[in-house]
């Protein structure tokens, strides 16, 4: 039974990315000024681009939601699914744009917001202002918190507390759960 509860532990740390390249890191980007970015975030925005006009809520039936998302992404926002790690392009996307929620297109993030967690998913230390509510989850043994779309209800993932300065947050979001408008190009 000790040998079960202890790769029940080594599963989830796995899962929250320790020993994972980058974890912990604690500079983005040098000197950032948090309030900026996020008074500022329509700077990095596309001209023309199809984004939610306001944060008033979505509602949809599970049906409708079903037919209008990729599995993937309904999974993952509908139902609280996670994606494999390292497998969205997400993660890896260095443009400058915005991250939208691919549920609804309300803005949530900006690629100067972005960082490097090594963690395999698409990570921020900050976000558009009140785009998100948060609940607590305690799926994996651990309490977590998990954070919502404000528009849609769709979940992103969870926020941790090991992020880089300076915010000291991390933002781990499901890739399937964003779509990314360049700032300038093709997304």
């Amino acid at each position: 039974m000790e040998r079960r509860n202890w790769l029940k532990g080594l599963m989830a740390l796995s899962l929250a990315g320790l020993g994972q390249p980058g974890w912990g890191q604690k500079s983005a980007k040098g000197a950032v000024n948090v309030e900026d970015l996020q008074k500022n975030w329509k700077a990095l925005l596309a001209d023309g681009a199809d984004i939610a006009a306001s944060s008033e809520p979505l509602k949809l039936s599970d049906g409708e939601w079903k037919k209008r998302l990729p599995q993937a992404a309904y999974q993952v926002l509908r139902h609280e699914g996670t994606e494999r790690a390292g497998t969205s392009p997400l993660d890896r996307e260095k443009r400058a744009g915005v991250f939208v929620c691919a549920g609804c297109n309300l803005p949530l993030f900006t690629s100067a917001m972005k960082f490097d967690s090594g963690t395999g998913w698409p990570s921020f230390f900050t976000t558009i202002p009140g785009v998100f509510a948060t609940t607590v989850d305690h799926k994996l043994f651990m309490e977590r918190t998990e954070y919502h779309c404000v528009r849609c209800g769709g979940h992103h993932g969870h926020v941790f507390e090991d992020g880089p300065e300076p915010t000291g947050l991390r933002y781990c979001n499901n890739g399937v759960a964003l779509r990314f408008i360049p700032k300038t190009g093709k997304a």
